[in-house]
């Protein structure tokens, strides 16, 4: 693996503990999958549309084809009159981030380097799927870890079926008290599920979600405890910031990195201190345990578990809050995991919005201001993958040939877009360079690749919405 990590100190000092193994359980797994779709139906993924929205979308597309072939030039009309004020939304509410963001001190965001409060138990759930070749850089990870080993929960998430990965646990040391917890097979085979099995049998006060991958800062729980004893019960996940350190430094692996910095460094922490919806990372999210189980914990049935997570505690009125510990991870590489990663993002996107846009009693518990906020984060995201590769092509052939014009809108909404992203990028914290500098330059390079992934995305939705396309990690 390359890049820094944390992994110094004392942290392996401490004997080898015996691994526990308790028997799998299939009606925990069973709970696990079916417990939030059991609880309210209507707020999980299982169905990619309701009854209600495939009407809509086949009366939609009807009128649309009707328009198409009769009045050709009023859904052109109607095209220039909706995209410009939608563009400038999400620029607008881009930019007020932005600024939000960079007038935030230090004092805005908890301290990390506070007196040590008392330390409650903490659980560590990690959903294990082939991570042989990581599992000895999780033990260190884990062991350096700044927290009581005896306070530390810690519950490693592996399917029935992985023998190998379950081997390659076994073969490290763990803190005392660790339990490997076998998943039974069963349907749906996700990360979420293996999440909700370890979840009931969590004995922390509090919870926190890690990837095989991820290289905590050690004082990342004391940190968490720090942010949930400021506040009230109303505050019911901290969200770390995700930092790519890219290994072979690819320039797919730079961009994924500096879009990781912008988002968890300056986006997350904005639409936190104001209170707003936050679509939650896939790792390094610390929640009260009671909180999460009220909420339902995951749904099982989304790809993106993290984002309607976010969403579903908005609706109940809890926060989320951000602290500045950091949790180091290794980007995809090469174009191929980059798509299949991005992909699966982009479907439990869609899966998370078509669940959010049901109906009343989905979007229940969300102001307008947070509903609003919602479509120009999470529906900001879903429409600019839609539309970055067709814009990108529109763009390159109205340059090429000399009869075709971008227009006014088109120049402006072109300028106005790469000042937003070099803005963001500028902005996002990391060591300069002239390697930086090109990263920067070549974003308009980097957004229409979404489309691609966007396309898959949409394949996978239709065709197998449950799928969990797996990162590797080498």
């Amino acid at each position: 693996m390359g890049g820094e990590g944390f992994n110094g100190g004392t942290g392996r000092a401490h004997l080898r503990a015996p691994l526990s193994c308790p028997k799998p359980d299939i009606r925990l797994a069973l709970e696990a999958a079916h417990q939030l779709e059991r609880q309210a139906p209507g707020l999980s993924a299982r169905r990619t549309l309701n009854r209600g929205q495939r009407v809509f979308a086949i009366r939609l597309l009807k009128t649309f084809g009707v328009l198409t072939l009769l009045m050709p030039e009023l859904v052109g009309l109607l095209a220039g009159v909706i995209i410009p004020p939608i563009f400038v939304a999400i620029i607008l509410f881009r930019l007020f981030l932005l600024t939000v963001a960079a007038r935030l001190s230090r004092e805005d965001l908890p301290d990390d380097s506070g007196a040590t409060p008392l330390l409650p138990v903490y659980t560590i759930l990690i959903a294990l799927k082939n991570e042989i070749a990581v599992m000895p850089q999780l033990a260190r990870a884990v062991a350096a870890l700044d927290y009581p080993k005896d306070r530390i929960d810690l519950k490693l998430l592996v399917e029935e079926t992985d023998v190998r990965t379950q081997r390659a646990v076994r073969a490290q040391v763990w803190p005392m008290g660790t339990e490997l917890l076998v998943v039974p097979a069963g349907q749906p085979q996700t990360k979420p599920r293996a999440l909700n099995y370890g979840l009931a049998r969590a004995r922390g006060t509090y919870v926190v979600v890690y990837d095989a991958e991820d290289r905590p800062h050690p004082g990342q729980l004391k940190a968490a405890v720090r942010a949930f004893n400021a506040q009230n019960t109303e505050l019911a996940c901290v969200q770390a910031p995700l930092v790519g350190t890219p290994a072979k430094g690819s320039w797919i692996a730079r961009q994924w990195a500096l879009e990781y910095a912008i988002q968890f460094s300056l986006l997350v922490p904005a639409l936190a201190w104001l209170g707003l919806p936050v679509v939650l990372g896939g790792t390094s999210n610390h929640f009260r345990r009671t909180s999460l189980v009220a909420a339902g914990g995951w749904d099982a049935w989304n790809v993106t578990e993290d984002a309607d997570l976010g969403l579903r505690l908005a609706r109940l009125g809890h926060r989320v809050g951000a602290i500045r510990s950091p949790t180091l991870e290794a980007p995809p590489e090469t174009g191929s995991v980059w798509r299949a990663q991005r992909s699966r993002w982009l479907k439990g996107y869609m899966q998370t919005w078509l669940v959010l846009m049901r109906g009343r009693n989905e979007i229940r518990g969300l102001t307008p201001v947070d509903f609003f906020s919602v479509q120009m984060t999470l529906g900001a995201a879903i429409l600019s993958a839609m539309v970055h590769g067709p814009w990108a092509v529109w763009c390159l052939t109205c340059f090429l040939l000399p009869g075709v014009s971008l227009g006014v809108f088109g120049l402006s909404a072109l300028g106005l877009s790469f000042f937003t992203g070099a803005l963001s990028a500028s902005l996002a914290p990391g060591r300069w360079s002239w390697q930086r500098v090109g990263d920067i330059l070549t974003l308009p390079l980097y957004w229409p690749l979404q489309t691609f992934a966007m396309i898959r995305a949409l394949w996978s939705l239709a065709r197998t919405p449950h799928y969990w396309a797996k990162t590797p990690h080498i």
